[in-house]
């Protein structure tokens, strides 16, 4: 009988390499003296000083909730009878006021990003926040639309709180969301009319999968569910006056349902926790093309069962697949595309390059894709290899190397008269040596492999050793730098 893949792998087996792969995969990645920590506490706590994890209190309360607030009673009377009689001052004075609380808007949406930005390059909890990215790209919600910036660092905090938390407690949060309702038009859902947008996507996109056994009757019956669902400023209200709370047929099962059994119908489902199981897969384990293969549909089934059994907290599922065979293998390893964020913060947490100014890094991965609070479209990004194309891979080895040396002819990243930071790149081989200085074949061997995630083609490896050979066998901060700017500048450094 094979083994089943998603039994842990032998305590023998989880080396330094395996906590590095880890680490990357459930974060951002490690220097070599975080990795060694990780390692040393072997699989069990390794995994589970990265899963078991209490959600944090975050600072965000530095940003201004009240910026786009509506419009009071007292001032709509006055500009409505301004308009009456004709006081074109006022009006102008309203619609002025409008734009700059616009434009104040933007900025902060601006502060917001690089405050989760500088969140995921420091933290302690590294799964906590790749988990709210993770949520952020499956139940996508973008600024263009919802227009208010403290309406999506609400929906941050909530994909934060909840990152490992049961499913069916975020999906009912989801929907009483104000930046999804906004962005859904789910404030406009009500009774006789209703909006069929946040229904559909729940069923195609959130929960269910698209093509999983539900027809249109089924998204117009669970539209009429989630009438009087809407938000007064920055809070969640229900108003039943707008409420259809006559019966609907949804799924087979008949009931005058509200928007709560709408969700609980759809987590009744089997394929939900297939669909959910298979998108963590593909943004954990490997996101190549034909994915999963015949064995990771093994795993996606395996972990779909744990989902089911303990009641849709994710927190048992990755556990279990970070513990696991397949996880682990080898042919796993470097079978993800880093993501442009992926790519800045693991180059950060990992070679331990300075914190370069975070609007440059922001706008680069913008460049390169991945706009944070602004995915593409309600699918959020694709993903895999939609990251690479010819314009995106000359901003991402600009962007890297940026990170390594401050400098960078294809980034606005220079300040007139300021010396960059200078990266203390000789930190990464400092454990390769007791006396004197680390052998070079050993020091191009680490930083290959310690790099790329995998054991590296010969080649690569040729490329490397001739060029420290040629500037002098010798390991210094600006020869190590150079070995890392050539690395980073491989194809295979694309991938986690």
């Amino acid at each position: 009988m094979a083994a089943n893949p998603l039994a842990p792998i032998p305590e023998r087996d989880f080396d330094y390499w395996s906590a590095a792969h880890l680490l990357r995969r459930a974060g951002f990645g490690g220097t070599p003296e975080v990795v060694q920590t990780l390692h040393a506490a072997g699989l069990d706590g390794a995994v589970d000083r990265l899963v078991e994890f209490t959600p944090t209190v975050d600072d965000g309360d530095r940003f201004d909730a009240d910026i786009m607030r509506p419009r009071s009673t007292e001032e709509n009377q006055v500009l409505a009878k301004a308009r009456d009689r004709g006081d074109e001052a006022t009006v102008e004075r309203y619609r002025q006021d409008r734009q700059q609380r616009q434009r104040r808007d933007r900025t902060q949406l601006r502060e917001i990003r690089r405050w989760w930005l500088e969140r995921m390059i420091k933290t302690t909890q590294p799964l906590e926040e790749k988990m709210t990215l993770f949520w952020h790209g499956h139940f996508a919600t973008g600024y263009r639309t919802v227009e208010d910036s403290w309406h999506l660092m609400m929906q941050n905090r909530l994909f934060r709180a909840h990152a490992l938390d049961d499913f069916a407690t975020l999906t009912r949060s989801i929907i009483r969301d104000p930046a999804m309702l906004q962005y859904l038009d789910g404030d406009q859902n009500r009774k006789g009319r209703p909006n069929e947008n946040l229904a559909r996507e729940l069923m195609e996109l959130f929960v269910l999968g698209e093509g999983n056994g539900y027809t249109e009757a089924d998204i117009r019956e669970g539209a009429r569910a989630l009438t009087g669902f809407t938000y007064v400023d920055d809070a969640f209200e229900f108003k039943k006056e707008r409420h259809d709370a006559g019966r609907k047929l949804i799924l087979g099962r008949r009931g005058a349902f509200n928007g709560d059994d709408f969700v609980e119908i759809l987590l009744a489902k089997p394929e939900t926790s297939i669909f959910l199981c298979e998108k963590l897969y593909r943004f954990f384990v490997d996101d190549r093309p034909g994915s999963p293969d015949a064995e990771g549909r093994k795993v996606v089934e395996g972990m779909a069962k744990t989902l089911r059994r303990s009641k849709y907290r994710l927190a048992p599922v990755l556990g279990q697949l970070f513990r696991s065979r397949h996880f682990h293998a080898p042919e796993r390893r470097a079978s993800i595309v880093k993501s442009p964020i992926q790519l800045v913060v693991q180059s950060i947490r990992e070679l331990g390059t300075p914190i370069r100014d975070d609007r440059v890094l922001l706008e680069a991965t913008d460049l390169m894709g991945q706009n944070l609070l602004q995915p593409p479209s309600v699918k959020g990004w694709d993903g895999g290899r939609s990251w690479i194309n010819t314009a995106t891979l000359f901003v991402r080895q600009n962007t890297l190397v940026y990170q390594l040396t401050g400098r960078s002819p294809g980034l606005d990243a220079e300040r007139d008269g300021e010396a960059p930071e200078p990266f203390a790149s000789e930190r990464l081989v400092e454990h390769l040596s007791n006396d004197g200085p680390p052998d070079p074949d050993l020091v191009v061997d680490y930083l290959l492999r310690f790099t790329l995630g995998t054991t590296p083609h010969p080649d690569r490896r040729s490329t490397v050793r001739s060029f420290l050979r040629d500037v002098g066998d010798r390991i210094d901060r600006d020869r190590i730098t150079a070995m890392l700017a050539l690395i980073t500048a491989m194809p295979e450094y694309q991938l986690a």
